[in-house]
């Protein structure tokens, strides 16, 4: 059988944190390059889209911050969170108000800062998330985790190319992305 363990690492679960860990780090930085990027017409107008881009950078956040917890009972959400505002299939209630964009990044440096020690302290082996509305194994939902914020990005990437032209580039794990303005191709690395 292959090692198919990262360099550093001696044990097949501790690449599966490393490989995680990197993940992480890598779409949060996407995520960050989003919310860098989008103009401040573009921030807390809805267009023709159900949300506005605040809204899907906050929600995105939120859940990650939510998903690293061993489970919800350990959770305590951010110390700006307005009870409920995380859910975009809700009607907005007249008390909530648009996070600004520093307040965002301030949320996504929260987020971003306790992926080590979040998945360090994970029992990626347990057979439950520790999410009652989610049936699948904690390594597994740390996958869709990822997925999730990867979603969510994508979708203000869109906005963002549709809206200025540039669009998010990729980020390799721990890496800033590059923007690439519309109609560019990024380069592939030689194999």
């Amino acid at each position: 059988m292959r090692n198919y363990t990262r360099a550093g690492t001696s044990t097949p679960t501790e690449a599966l944190r490393s490989a995680l860990k990197s993940q992480y780090h890598a779409t949060l930085a996407m995520l960050r390059g989003a919310i860098r990027q989008c103009p401040d017409d573009l921030w807390a107008s809805r267009g023709e889209h159900a949300s506005p881009f605040w809204l899907i950078a906050y929600h995105a956040l939120f859940y990650t911050h939510l998903y690293l917890q061993p489970n919800n009972r350990t959770f305590s959400p951010w110390e700006h969170h307005q009870r409920g505002i995380q859910h975009m299939d809700r009607p907005p209630r007249s008390t909530w108000r648009p996070y600004t964009k520093a307040e965002v990044l301030a949320y996504w440096k929260v987020c971003d800062s306790m992926v080590d020690d979040a998945v360090d302290a994970l029992d990626l082996n347990a057979r439950h998330s520790g999410f009652s509305w989610y049936r699948v194994p904690k390594l597994e939902h740390q996958i869709i985790n990822i997925r999730h914020i990867q979603y969510h990005e994508a979708q203000l990437g869109d906005r963002l190319r549709s809206a200025t032209g540039a669009g998010i580039g990729w980020a390799d794990a721990r890496r800033s992305p590059k923007t690439r303005p519309a109609g560019r191709r990024q380069r592939r690395k030689p194999t």
